[in-house]
């Protein structure tokens, strides 16, 4: 009975402190499986962004926005099939999340050594991907997300926790999610269905994501 007594109190101590188990990386990827028809083997997405980057993407980001889908408070026909509960488990969904999140995508083609066979070089141009510029005044658009967004996505735009990274997502897809905010579809996070976005006129918000797409670095 004292043992018993002291293996729940362990237990206790160690979930308070914060001591869960790990994500499971190769089921992860086993799931991801499922994920690439649409966003693709390495999770970059669509090439026209139809279907967003989620490689590298904040993992409590992946895992709120996924719980969404799967309880239909985030509106995405495609996404329900897999999201409910009988296909994807809140333990599938921590092992999806944190092999997304690993994943990193180079912003310029790799230097080939000579060695490698075709295979390799083709998985290793696989993992690159360069958003194009989009046009905008890339001064003003600093100056409003560094004053506007960086608090909640970062100074790089890389994300924070329940934030999501938006430098190196697809400007289409970045700008469909604004107007989806706008048009009152999508709530900006805690803000509801106004917030930022709303006190931003159309050029600004171009602004912004050409901005977005003049800070990729060489390794997201």
């Amino acid at each position: 009975m004292l043992i018993s007594l002291r293996n729940s109190l362990l237990v206790a101590a160690l979930v308070c402190a914060g001591f869960v188990q790990a994500a499971d990386l190769e089921k992860g990827k086993e799931i991801n499986g499922t994920c690439a028809a649409c966003h693709s083997d390495n999770g970059q997405g669509g090439k026209k962004g139809e279907y967003p980057r989620i490689a590298g993407q904040q993992v409590k980001y992946i895992e709120t926005q996924l719980r969404n889908f799967r309880a239909r408070a985030r509106i995405n026909i495609p996404m329900f099939p897999y999201t409910q509960e009988r296909e994807l488990s809140d333990e599938d969904i921590k092992d999806i999340s944190a092999y997304l999140a690993g994943i990193k995508l180079d912003t310029k083609m790799p230097t080939y050594t000579g060695t490698e066979d075709a295979l390799t070089r083709l998985l290793m141009a696989e993992k690159v991907m360069i958003i194009p510029r989009a046009e905008g005044d890339l001064a003003n658009g600093e100056k409003i997300y560094q004053k506007q967004c960086a608090g909640c996505h970062g100074k790089t735009g890389k994300g924070k926790g329940m934030f999501p990274m938006l430098v190196g997502q697809y400007t289409n897809y970045l700008q469909r999610q604004v107007d989806l905010y706008l048009k009152g579809d999508r709530p900006h996070d805690d803000e509801g269905t106004v917030g930022v976005l709303n006190g931003l006129k159309a050029q600004e918000i171009q602004d912004v994501l050409a901005y977005l797409t003049s800070i990729q670095e060489t390794e997201q």
